[in-house]
């Protein structure tokens, strides 16, 4: 049972036994072409993969002023979806992208938000599946629908109620996942105000890989617990969306620390309330 991670070499065993066939799902994505995931899964995917939409089937609808760019789908019809694409209770779910696992690793959190732990992302993903001279598909599948039953974890989430509670009392540990850049309120192309959360301190997600893949298990561990210190288990990441900080629970999932919780609507529902603080520049140690 694959929990964290999958290489391409396991990933290719694991699609030749017939015993345990895994549900492959395609996340790849872009934020600046939201229709360039779903032409790129079109062109060729790993044989058998489904598509996900990271804003179709895996964000709920945006409510201006409230939400954050990408809210949590609702769980039933999530649920729903899931079992369309042919995963129920026992079934090995492996996520792919083209970013690193940027988008990936928010389908593996969602799967893990709803109970279910048999779920990994392609270490190094499609690039990595390409340097391996895996096989590629055009075909789309006609998965068996199954029904799947979700367990949902709603302490996984941290809401903006929680969030301000934390930073008044100084009781959360908040992450920011984000390039430093944006961290530092120096460049922002995406969201109407600059900065980070205060009290946040800087944790981006890409510095949880070297060349395209994550780092050794050991080395990301001790990145994180020298993020993270003894307060682990209380810490609670966040990036603009909600979706890049699910990079840095995976991260600390195989790693083998405490799972963070997530501030699903991140920095774009915090500042969607005018009255919410915003602090800019670079950690100390920048």
């Amino acid at each position: 049972m694959f929990e964290t991670l999958i290489s391409v070499d396991e990933l290719l065993r694991l699609t030749h036994d017939l015993q345990s066939k895994p549900v492959i799902v395609d996340c790849r994505f872009s934020l600046g072409d939201r229709h360039a995931g779903a032409q790129a899964y079109a062109a060729a995917h790993i044989p058998g993969a489904v598509f996900a939409d990271l804003e179709l089937d895996l964000s709920g609808p945006v409510i201006p002023g409230k939400t954050g760019r990408h809210p949590l789908p609702d769980p039933g019809l999530l649920a729903d979806k899931l079992g369309r694409w042919g995963i129920f209770s026992d079934t090995q779910v492996i996520a792919y992208d083209d970013t690193a696992g940027s988008f990936a690793a928010r389908l593996w959190w969602l799967l893990g938000w709803l109970g279910h732990s048999k779920r990994a992302v392609l270490d190094g993903g499609w690039d990595a599946w390409q340097r391996a001279r895996g096989e590629l598909s055009q075909d789309l599948p006609a998965p068996i629908a199954r029904e799947f039953v979700p367990q949902l974890k709603p302490h996984w989430v941290c809401s903006t109620e929680e969030v301000e509670a934390g930073i008044a009392h100084g009781s959360l540990g908040l992450f920011d996942a984000r390039a430093v850049e944006r961290y530092a309120g120096e460049v922002e192309p995406i969201d109407a105000v600059a900065g980070h959360l205060p009290s946040a301190q800087s944790l981006p997600f890409m510095a949880n890989l070297i060349h395209g893949h994550f780092l050794p298990r050991e080395q990301l561990r001790a990145r994180l617990d020298a993020a993270l210190g003894a307060a682990a288990a209380q810490s609670v990441m966040y990036c603009g969306s909600g979706v890049t900080a699910c990079h840095n629970i995976l991260a600390a999932a195989h790693a083998g620390l405490p799972l963070p919780r997530l501030y699903a609507g991140s920095y774009s529902e915090w500042i969607t309330d005018p009255e919410h603080a915003v602090e800019t520049g670079r950690p100390l140690s920048q």
